[in-house]
């Protein structure tokens, strides 16, 4: 297990080298002026524009800029936006209220999910089953920006069962909605995965010798089906913890939530290369750890799996 772990972890130096260049390259590669409205209404000096080039190391070809910026990113320096302001504090800012909301948004998918999709698996075809297909088909074909605005206008506005918005402070009580409609689409996925894992392993040969031995009800779906049945939607739900996170955005447009996905946005808008690169590099970091920390689960949820 040792062994494997390293050999993980010195794998993921090329993918983190490999992903963080291209969306180096992808971001600096944006057409537009990035000083565009700096100065008002007026352009900025050639002075300014020059000092600004030469301060952020604009002027030289994309490869010696990121070698540059991964340089100061291993100091644990994010860097500074164009107004001088540190962005490794605007990430640590908004990182744990989106960490938060996908935390939240993971365990209504991972619970609602799984236990429908337990269920439907078990039962076979009928009206559970009609039913938790037709609701998760509906999940899937309605937009994430539609389901959040109608929660938004039915339980903020007419009912007023909530605040319309998130507060600053972005409570954990505050981010159960905003949480219920991000991973409304992937707790569909998981649904209907869990369904049909279950379906495709209670016809598989263990389930049978299990029954052969004349095991109790509970152990062979709690131990052998579920267990078995779990790898995919594992998963499934750990790869969505970064989707979740970066995929934000909209969500956290609809409530109000400055969280990454805002970050995201503004520094798109702004034309802050090294806000969105600071956020995307923080993002694959999650990444390459959570798919790192499946693969050792793999061995605990099936025996037969082993890292020797």
């Amino acid at each position: 297990m040792g062994r494997y772990v390293l050999r993980r972890l010195l794998q993921l130096i090329p993918v983190f080298v490999g992903t963080t260049f291209l969306i180096y390259f992808l971001v600096w590669a944006v057409p537009g002026d990035p000083f565009t409205g700096m100065c008002g209404e007026r352009p900025c000096p050639p002075q300014f524009v020059a000092a600004m080039t030469d301060k952020y190391n604009l002027d030289d070809n994309v490869v010696v800029q990121y070698l540059k910026y991964m340089g100061t990113l291993l100091t644990g320096d994010f860097g500074q936006t164009y107004a001088e302001q540190p962005i490794g504090d605007m990430i640590a800012n908004a990182a744990p209220v989106s960490v938060r909301l996908a935390v939240i948004a993971v365990i209504i998918e991972a619970v609602i999910g799984v236990t429908a999709g337990i269920l439907t698996g078990l039962r076979g075809r009928g009206f559970l089953d009609n039913l938790v297909l037709v609701s998760t088909l509906f999940l899937i074909a309605i937009p994430t920006f539609v389901t959040g605005f109608v929660i938004q206008i039915v339980l903020g506005f007419q009912l007023e069962i909530l605040t319309p918005t998130v507060s600053t402070e972005a409570k954990w009580s505050e981010l159960i909605i905003p949480g219920f409609v991000l991973g409304s689409l992937s707790m569909a996925y998981v649904s209907r995965l869990t369904r049909a894992s279950i379906s495709e392993n209670r016809r598989a040969d263990f389930m049978r010798t299990a029954l052969a031995k004349g095991q109790p009800k509970s152990r062979i779906v709690g131990v052998h089906l579920l267990r078995n049945s779990a790898i995919p939607v594992i998963t499934f739900l750990g790869t969505d913890i970064g989707n979740l996170m970066g995929g934000a955005i909209v969500t956290e447009g609809i409530f109000g939530i400055h969280g990454i996905g805002k970050l995201i946005f503004d520094g798109i808008n702004d034309k802050q290369g090294a806000i969105v690169t600071g956020v995307v590099v923080l993002l694959v970091l999650v990444f390459l750890l959570v798919n790192l920390i499946i693969d050792l689960m793999y061995a605990v949820l099936d025996p037969r799996i082993r890292y020797d």
